[in-house]
C-alpha cells in the first residue's frame, strides 16, 4: 500500500492506496477522532450489495449508520441530497460526527457535499470502489447536479482521507472501467507526454489490466491531480486544466440525461473535440486519428450522438463553469502536457462540431 501526501493552502491529507487498504481505516478513525459520536456511511444499492459487509468489517464497534442513495448519477439531486441531510438528523449526528463517502465518483460528490453543509461542516473520508473516482475522491469538488447543467450546486471541501483499496475495483463492469480510465487518459494528455505513450503504447485492451499496472496509472493519475490541486485549490487557475475534454463531455451528459451516457465515455468525446480544437487554433502537433482508433479499440463511443443538437450542445456548454459572460472557454492543448485555457467564438464552435460528426 502507498500513501500520498495531498497538500493544499488550508489543510493536507494522507490518500492511502492499494488492495487491502481499508483493514487500516478503523484504527485511522479512532485514532484521528478520540471524541467521535457518530459515523454515517453513504453509499449506493449496487456498493452496498456488493461490498458493504468488508467496510463494516473493516469498522468493527464503531456501529456506522447505512444510508443507501441511487446508483450513478441519480444519486446527484436536491431530492437525495435532502434525504441524506435528513438521515443524518434522524440518526442524530453532530459536529463530532463522521461521514464516510463509499462508492463512485457521483457518490462521493454527494456524500462530500452533505457533509460540507450537514452543521455547517462535519469531516468525511472518501472510499471510492472505481477507477473514475480516484480523479473525483481527490482535490475536495464537492456537488450535486441541476438540471440545467452538472456540478451546478456544491463547494470545495476537503475530505479528511482517502481509502483506496483497489480489491474493489475487481468487480467492476467493463463500462465501468472505461469511465474511469477517460480520466486516466485525461491527465496523461494534460501533464506528461510520456505517460500518454505508455498508456497508449502499453494498454490496448480494458479486459485484463494486471493489478500492479493499474496500481501505477491511479497513482500517477493521482500525484498529477495532488500537484495542481496542491497550487490552485478553489480553480481560480491551473486547476481548471483538469476540465480537459469536459467543456462538449458534460453537455453530452446533460444532453443524453445523466445516466445514459457515462461520464468517461462523454469526456473521451469532449477530449476529441478538444484535440480537434487544439490542432485548428493552436496548431498541436497530434495524430487525433491514430487517438481515436486507439479510443476505438478500448472500446469508447468516439462519435458525437447524432440526435444531439449542436445548438443545444452549445447553450449547454455557455453553461459550464468555465465559460465566462456566456463566452465558451476551452482547455486545450498546445502540445501534449502543455495545457491553456482558450475562448471560442458560438460560431467556431458550431462549425468545429459539423466538421467533427462528418
Amino acid at each position: 500500500m502507498k500513501r500520498i501526501l495531498i497538500k493544499t493552502p488550508d489543510k493536507a491529507y494522507p490518500v492511502y492506496i492499494g488492495t487491502g487498504a481499508i483493514e487500516g481505516l478503523g484504527s485511522y478513525i479512532k485514532d484521528t477522532f478520540p471524541a467521535l459520536t457518530n459515523v454515517m456511511i453513504i453509499t449506493d444499492e449496487t456498493v452496498r450489495d456488493l461490498h458493504l459487509p468488508e467496510l463494516e468489517a473493516a469498522l468493527k464497534g464503531l456501529e456506522p449508520k447505512v444510508c443507501t442513495v441511487p446508483s450513478g448519477e441519480k444519486a446527484k439531486t436536491f431530492e437525495v441530497y435532502y434525504q441524506c441531510l435528513s438521515f443524518a438528523l434522524e440518526q442524530k449526528l453532530d459536529r463530532k460526527s463522521l461521514i464516510l463517502a463509499f462508492g463512485g465518483g457521483a457518490v462521493g460528490d454527494l456524500a462530500g457535499f452533505v457533509a460540507a453543509t450537514f452543521m455547517r461542516g462535519i469531516p468525511f473520508i472518501q472510499i471510492p470502489t472505481t477507477i473514475l473516482a480516484h480523479d473525483s475522491a481527490v482535490g475536495g469538488k464537492v456537488a450535486i447536479n441541476h438540471p440545467s447543467g452538472k456540478n451546478m450546486v456544491g463547494s470545495f471541501y476537503q475530505p479528511q482521507a482517502v481509502f483506496y483499496d483497489l480489491a474493489f475495483l475487481d468487480s467492476l463492469p467493463q463500462k465501468e472501467l472505461r469511465s474511469g480510465f477517460a480520466e486516466v487518459i485525461k491527465h496523461s494528455l494534460i501533464d506528461d507526454r510520456n505517460f500518454y505513450l505508455n498508456l497508449k503504447n502499453n494498454i490496448l485492451t480494458l479486459e485484463s489490466l494486471p493489478s500492479d499496472e493499474l496500481s501505477k496509472m491511479l497513482t500517477k493519475g493521482i500525484e498529477i491531480k495532488g500537484r495542481i490541486v496542491a497550487e490552485d485549490e478553489k480553480e481560480a487557475g491551473v486547476r481548471a486544466f483538469l476540465n480537459f475534454g469536459h467543456t462538449l463531455g458534460h453537455a453530452i451528459e446533460a444532453e443524453k440525461g445523466y445516466g445514459e451516457w457515462t461520464h468517461g465515455e462523454s469526456v473521451a468525446v469532449g477530449m476529441l473535440f478538444a484535440l480537434q480544437l487544439s490542432k485548428t487554433l493552436l496548431n498541436l502537433c497530434f495524430d487525433v486519428n491514430e487517438f481515436k482508433r486507439w479510443l476505438d479499440k478500448l472500446g469508447y463511443k468516439t462519435d458525437l450522438p447524432e440526435d444531439l443538437s449542436h445548438s443545444k450542445l452549445l447553450e449547454r456548454m455557455k453553461q459550464d463553469k468555465k465559460s465566462e459572460g456566456q463566452n465558451v472557454r476551452f482547455v486545450l492543448l498546445e502540445e501534449v502536457g502543455k495545457p491553456v485555457i482558450y475562448q471560442v467564438s458560438d460560431d467556431l464552435i458550431l462549425r468545429e462540431l459539423d466538421l467533427f460528426t462528418k
